[in-house]
């Protein structure tokens, strides 16, 4: 066992940390500007002139194959990586990547949007969410009924992230209802829609900043070749998608607790009342001591989760526990770095209320923090892991 990191690792590490500093922080002010005024966190083409930046550091793809020309650097370094990024709020992914399950694709498939997407020609989503249907899947109604060697569409989807921007959607639609009624998992399937084919998306507010969308499905008719995968099979690539995503919000939520705890420290240092630093109060260091020591749990956890998928195991429970425990702690953290700014910590001067709306989401997207209790359990209850295991 061992419990640091290589030298490979700090390399990329401290590479993309610096990326961070110097590239995406000093957009914070004119992202908050721009967020304020109704605009868009950066204007049109910043993204991409950020990703080629980012391409001449030698990170683009970062866990993509290196057959498609990525990087391919393991779970692990994802997990670290994401935690550099998420220290900043300027949205940013890195270039050269597909979502997992895209990869799933025929070869047709795979020149036509798989190869694309990597190259940042096209932009993907995914939709199985439904006003009615979000952790229950048995709630799912999108039908996609056949009709010669097309399949005809027909539903909505909702709080679709990249649903706005998206070229195309792989999204989930039921295929067989009697197969779906009787298990709730099975008979459903995962199609791939370009936009042109006629979904709608519309932007839908929240309390956050950016959006998702709400889309529309009205008589689409999709041809037989757009499945992604096999017919009916499409329950199992929702679940390895969101599984994905799950330990993802773990590394995201320690990135931005750290950055938000430094400011609570540097900040307490500098508050002065009664003729000292508020640092100097128990209260204070009792915060800042709490939320230090929740974030490495965290961190752990989270690492924990990367490492077993690269050892080709499954991690499903390990990223439950990281998303449950990750995201919770994020709130908690950013809760107590307000507490500690007072006042100003609510203004929209510092960013501090920002994360604090963002943080919100993390305890609710790609699986509540209910859902992630009810798989934990189940899973030990009925012994599908043993308390320990995971050594």
């Amino acid at each position: 066992m061992h419990l640091r990191l290589t030298e490979e690792q700090r390399m990329v590490q401290k590479t993309i940390r610096r990326f961070v500093e110097n590239e995406l922080m000093p957009l914070e002010n004119d992202v908050l500007r721009n967020e304020r005024e109704g605009r868009p966190s950066l204007p049109p083409g910043k993204i991409e002139e950020l990703q080629l930046k980012a391409k001449e550091f030698g990170f683009w793809g970062i866990n993509t194959p290196a057959e498609y020309g990525g990087a391919d650097l393991g779970q692990m370094m994802l997990a670290l990586v994401t935690m550099e990024t998420s220290k900043t709020f300027v949205p940013f992914r890195f270039g050269g990547s597909a979502d997992n399950i895209l990869y799933y694709a025929n070869d047709e498939q795979k020149e036509k949007y798989l190869l694309p997407t990597i190259n940042g020609e096209k932009k993907s989503c995914f939709a199985m969410t439904e006003p009615d249907a979000g952790s229950d899947t048995r709630n799912i109604k999108m039908t996609a009924v056949k009709d010669g060697n097309e399949w005809v569409l027909n539903g909505e989807k909702t709080f679709i992230t990249g649903g706005n921007e998206a070229d195309f959607v792989m999204v989930i639609a039921i295929t067989d209802k009697e197969r779906h009624q009787a298990t709730g998992r099975e008979g459903v399937t995962c199609f791939i829609v370009d936009r042109e084919m006629g979904w709608k998306s519309e932007f839908i507010p929240t309390m956050g900043e950016g959006g998702p969308a709400g889309l529309v499905f009205d008589n689409v008719r999709v041809p037989e070749s757009h499945i992604l995968g096999e017919i009916h099979g499409g329950y199992k690539l929702g679940l390895e998608w969101i599984g994905f995503a799950r330990w993802i919000v773990g590394a995201r939520a320690v990135g931005a607790a750290e950055r938000l705890l430094q400011m609570a420290i540097d900040y307490s240092k500098e508050r002065i009342t009664f003729g000292e630093p508020i640092a100097e109060r128990q209260a204070i260091q009792w915060m800042i001591a709490d939320s230090a020591t929740e974030i490495e749990a965290a961190r752990w956890l989270t690492l924990n989760a990367a490492f077993t998928l690269d050892q080709g195991e499954d991690n499903r429970h390990l990223a439950s526990i990281a998303k449950l425990y990750g995201s919770n702690m994020g709130n908690r953290v950013v809760d107590r770095v307000l507490q500690i700014h007072g006042g100003m910590g609510y203004t929209k001067e510092l960013p501090i209320e920002r994360w604090y709306r963002e943080a919100r989401l993390w305890r609710i997207y790609d699986g509540t923090d209910e859902i992630q209790r009810l798989i934990i359990a189940r899973n030990l209850l009925k012994g599908n892991v043993k308390v320990g295991q995971f050594i």
